[in-house]
């Protein structure tokens, strides 16, 4: 999420896809919430973009960063960026892996060699 409120997916610096939501608010933050429905909120707790997924998977879901750069809402697959068409993707080396304290939220990245 940038400051600008805008959740944007970066390769080399080049922009793949963004949600379009720059300037639409202010502490925006990102929520996958429950019923399955990826939403980006303002600091005020206004839905500026969703995935529009609620309701078609309850339980658990999980929003994965794929090694050919698609950016995919499991729990079945619900919604991508389609991403996963634009160049090679060259993710190969260091695992980094991320779990929230009550290992609800986990994230898994890799760093790519040169």
């Amino acid at each position: 999420m940038q400051k600008d409120c805008d959740l944007a997916f970066y390769d080399l610096g080049n922009k793949l896809w963004s949600s379009g939501t720059a300037g639409k608010g202010q502490n925006c933050y990102l929520s996958l919430q429950v019923d399955g429905n990826l939403v980006i909120y303002s600091g005020t707790n206004k839905a500026l973009w969703a995935t529009n997924t609620n309701g078609k998977f309850e339980g658990t879901s999980v929003l994965v960063v794929q090694p050919d750069r698609n950016v995919v809402l499991y729990g079945p697959s619900m919604w991508g960026t389609g991403t996963d068409r634009v160049g090679t993707a060259n993710v190969t080396s260091t695992k980094h892996v991320v779990i929230s304290g009550n290992k609800k939220i986990s994230m898994v990245t890799h760093q790519s060699e040169k």
